[in-house]
């Protein structure tokens, strides 16, 4: 949204209002995404290990940093399914697309995580 239509807050009192939604979005998907509480329980366990594992600062961002690509494009694909479904239960062509893309997103990124954190720890064991 543009900053200067209506009379939204600007400053300190946009953030705070855009940290607020974002909470209750993640409020949202924890209550009703069991694929997003999976990855978060999965970002609890590698994040420690990827701080213990990783040889310096980068190797840590680059481990964690891919479990959270995860979490952000699940965000993204919950969203999409979201609005496909609030126009009803009646398949669409377009509608089945959209939600397989989605889908294949999260995919995509959770081989990103296999390609992360092999490349960085693979070279130290073989």
């Amino acid at each position: 949204m543009a900053d200067g239509i209506g009379h939204r807050p600007r400053g300190l009192g946009r953030m705070f209002k855009a940290t607020v939604w974002s909470c209750q979005g993640l409020r949202a998907a924890w209550l009703h995404e069991s694929s997003f509480r999976l990855e978060v329980y999965l970002l609890a366990v590698l994040a420690p290990l990827a701080i213990w594992l990783g040889a310096n600062g980068v190797e840590r961002a680059l481990l964690i940093g891919s479990c959270l690509l995860v979490l952000a494009v699940e965000l993204l694909n919950s969203a999409i399914e979201a609005v496909i479904e609030r126009y009803g239960p009646e398949f669409h062509e377009l509608a089945g697309r959209a939600k397989d893309m989605g889908s294949a997103a999260v995919f995509v990124t959770m081989i990103n995580v296999l390609v992360v954190w092999s490349l960085v720890l693979l070279p130290r064991w073989l």
